[in-house]
């Protein structure tokens, strides 16, 4: 349980479970373990990293956050609100204050509506502004993230995939949210324009103040952005550190092996090659004990019987690691 104050966002042992449905009366046979019993939380103006790869829970964790997708259990608190069990006018206040970002930035846009409606759509939906001063304020966003006010009557298709991404942010921005979701925002996009909507998010912070939950599976990328980082497997947080302390000393084999995979022109450090052998387990069966064991070099008895909890590592202060080795 999280017990400091100053947290704007803080989620505590979030479970997100899917039903599997059988027979011809649709009984529940099982679950999917998507999310299972995460906790963490971010401070007001900070940038905290989740990774982890694809299938681990990143973005059911970003679903469930805004009630797009049901909790199962846990608590997640906003400032004062608990989102969880806030009624209709709480949760449309919320959404106000709380912006996502997608990963696909062509499939989260309406085909059918022009840029300027697309950004203006929210500004409408909250009652911000209308009319000339409503035009006013999309064309300044439009010009704010790099684009021009030409752009008001185009069409999500008439644009590259930057553009789009451009498009997506300015309407984040649009009602000033205090927290911005960033689900994957540049893993579509080409490595040259990733460089240019990363620098363009991080001017956007230090000029509007936000906070930014940022989900990736690059950590190349998340190293360079964020300033915490959670890194996820089969739906648990398995290690949790400054992006400085997780990159300089990487705990969790698992870690140790996203890190050894990125490419060493991406990389101002080189990392030992850590090889993982064997599938990602099933969410829906477990295995017992620590969910990495079946595929870790290092895993001896115990790993196979508990599942370690994360905590501080006893010689390493901050830094929380889900691992037996370090407990």
């Amino acid at each position: 349980m999280l017990s400091t104050n100053d947290y704007l966002l803080e989620v505590d042992n979030l479970k997100t479970y899917f039903p599997i449905k059988k027979g011809l009366l649709r009984r529940t046979a099982g679950f999917i373990k998507a999310v299972d019993g995460i906790s963490f939380g971010i401070k007001a103006g900070q940038t905290f990293g989740l990774v982890g790869e694809s299938g681990c829970g990143k973005t059911t964790v970003a679903g469930t956050i805004v009630r797009l997708t049901p909790a199962t259990a846990g608590r997640i608190t906003f400032g004062q609100t608990d989102v969880l069990s806030a009624d209709r006018d709480k949760l449309h206040r919320l959404r106000r204050q709380i912006s996502l970002i997608f990963q696909d930035s062509f499939g989260s846009l309406n085909p059918r509506m022009t840029v300027g409606n697309i950004i203006a759509e929210p500004l409408k939906i909250h009652r911000v502004v209308t009319g000339s001063e409503l035009t006013e304020q999309v064309a300044t966003l439009l010009r704010r993230v790099g684009l021009s006010a030409d752009h008001i009557n185009r069409y999500p298709h008439e644009l590259s995939g930057g553009q789009r991404q451009r498009i997506g942010i300015a309407r984040a921005l649009a009602l000033k949210p205090k927290l911005v979701i960033c689900d994957e925002p540049v893993s579509a996009l080409d490595v040259s324009i990733r460089s240019q909507i990363l620098n363009l998010l991080k001017d956007l912070q230090e000029e509007f103040g936000m906070t930014y939950l940022f989900i990736a599976h690059d950590l190349a990328v998340v190293g360079f952005f964020c300033d915490v980082v959670a890194v996820m497997y089969m739906g648990r947080i398995v290690e949790q550190a400054t992006a400085q302390q997780l990159y300089r000393n990487p705990l969790h084999p698992y870690t140790c092996a996203l890190l050894s995979a990125i490419p060493q022109v991406e990389s101002s450090r080189r990392y030992r090659r850590y090889v993982v052998s064997g599938e990602v387990s099933s969410t829906l069966n477990p295995p017992p004990g620590c969910t990495f064991s079946p595929r870790c070099p290092k895993c001896y008895s115990d790993c196979f019987k508990r599942m370690p909890a994360l905590q501080e590592s006893k010689k390493h202060k901050g830094h929380l690691v889900a691992c037996w080795k370090y407990l």
